[in-house]
């Protein structure tokens, strides 16, 4: 009996999470050559941003939360990439997927983070990019269409190669 009831609970847990994953999608998940969805999130020094405020200008969206660990390491990776490419008008947006407060904070207090840090509390621009995995990065160009999106972790090398590419078209 006690089989049955952790099967039917393991089922109707994943109807219920794949439903909330892949409910409101839209389209579907972007594809080069295509605009990504226009968003406005709060950052983390109180303001807003929005991706239509890096118009004109190549930018890179990394979705990421504490909980992931490859989210985890790439966030230095990216720091480095941004550090290194800032004066060619590189921006690096990294949105945090709903996560508290104070565990975003102390998070970017530990690895001293300068680049963007946006937070998707309702996680309405996770749904608007039909996000499956995490971390889920997209690279776009100044034009504002996706050059490419990549789900799943980088190396430094990887993001550095995307970098150059982006920068070049």
């Amino acid at each position: 009996m006690q089989v049955v009831i952790l099967a039917a609970v393991l089922i109707v847990g994943g109807y219920a999470i794949g439903t909330t994953l892949f409910a409101e999608r839209g389209s579907g998940f972007l594809k080069p050559g295509e605009r990504p969805p226009e968003f406005s999130l709060a950052n983390m020094e109180g303001g807003v941003t929005s991706l239509s405020d890096y118009a004109g200008k190549p930018v890179v969206i990394n979705f990421w939360g504490t909980f992931c660990e490859p989210c985890v390491k790439e966030m230095p990776e990216f720091e480095r990439q941004y550090k290194k490419w800032q004066d060619k008008d590189l921006t690096i947006l990294a949105i945090n997927l709903s996560e508290d407060t104070l565990t975003v904070k102390n998070f970017l207090n530990r690895f001293n983070l300068s680049y963007p840090i946006l937070r998707d509390e309702a996680r309405k621009t996770e749904r608007n990019f039909a996000l499956r995995q995490y971390p889920t990065t997209f690279f776009v160009k100044a034009d504002g269409t996706l050059m490419e999106a990549v789900v799943g972790g980088m190396t430094e090398e990887d993001i550095d190669k995307r970098i150059v590419r982006l920068l070049q078209l």
